[in-house]
């Protein structure tokens, strides 16, 4: 873990306008003060990413929340429920909600989170500021689950990066909009939809929306997506391709082999195919494959934000 000086360095940096790795329980995010405009526009420019896109805040705790966003007795239950944690809220902006309508991409609503991670925590505490803090990758690739990830896609883009291991979910947060009693579903994660009915009158899907628009961060189409073209629900690599297994089928990598340490997870556990995901994707790429094809993956629970990302991941870039 980072020693309290590094969290210290880089909350200086952030306060400077500069950009810092930073470690969540979900992924890696790309940190900035989501206060400073210039330093919101960094975050686009050095992640490549459209400013139609807008970006999550992050915030220590329900009391700095309630500066960014207005809470309905719904979202109030919902923040108990999975707060500190792997649940974004789309909420109306506050009045005087001092982040930048940029990270907002110009909507009345603002995206906020309360990660459960003790280095974000402490960096967030540190600067006192809400921190814009998407995927640290470049727009459209898979995101980092390890601080090596995000200097190999984003190099001097960025000031530092706070090394706290592989990401424990490995898989971006769950974002919802909070509807009255109930919410929609923006972007499937870590928090299932069935943690969500737990909780929520009613759990429904965003439908059609406008891509020139997107409510929610990780709603454009080809998202997630190696250089490498992928195939989904595979029973086996193409020639001098590799194959990302699930369950008994152990994955086959480059050398035609079969190769458990390419495979999601040797025993079917979709939490840790859900940890996994992007690493193996990464690895996968660095090999130059003919192809990554990816066997499929049960629906249920994590696997359903799984097979949206391998889905976003394949889709063609037409």
């Amino acid at each position: 873990m980072p020693a309290p000086a590094e969290i210290d360095r880089a909350a200086r940096l952030l306060l400077d306008g500069r950009l810092v790795g930073m470690p969540t329980e979900t992924v890696y995010g790309l940190a900035a003060d989501a206060t400073n405009p210039a330093a919101v526009a960094a975050v686009f420019a050095a992640k490549g990413r459209p400013a139609i896109n807008p970006l999550i805040a992050h915030v220590p705790d329900m009391e700095a929340a309630r500066r960014l966003a207005i809470f309905n007795p719904q979202a109030d239950r919902l923040a108990a429920a999975f707060w500190p944690g792997g649940l974004t809220l789309v909420l109306p902006r506050t009045v005087d909600c001092p982040v930048d309508l940029l990270a907002c991409a110009g909507l009345t609503t603002i995206a906020v989170r309360v990660p459960d991670h003790p280095v974000a925590q402490a960096l967030l505490r540190a600067t006192g500021r809400p921190l814009a803090a998407p995927s640290a990758n470049r727009s459209g690739r898979p995101s980092p689950t390890l601080a090596a990830h995000v200097q190999a896609d984003l190099g001097d883009a960025i000031a530092m990066v706070l090394d706290a291991g592989p990401a424990q979910v490995g898989l971006e947060s769950t974002v919802v909009r909070v509807d009255g009693s109930g919410v929609i579903v923006l972007r499937d994660g870590a928090v299932t939809r069935d943690a969500l009915r737990g909780v929520a009158r009613a759990v429904t899907d965003v439908g059609a929306f406008d891509p020139a628009a997107p409510p929610s961060p990780g709603m454009i189409l080809r998202h997630y997506a190696p250089v490498s073209t992928m195939r989904l629900e595979a029973a086996e690599a193409a020639p001098g391709g590799i194959l990302l297994g699930f369950g008994p089928v152990s994955g086959v990598g480059p050398d035609g082999g079969a190769d458990p340490a390419w495979s999601l997870s040797p025993v079917g556990d979709v939490v840790e195919a859900a940890s996994r995901l992007f690493a193996l994707i990464r690895s996968a790429d660095a090999q130059r494959p003919t192809q990554i094809a990816v066997a499929p993956v049960p629906d249920a629970g994590l696997g359903a934000a799984i097979n949206d990302r391998l889905r976003r991941a394949a889709a063609s870039q037409a």
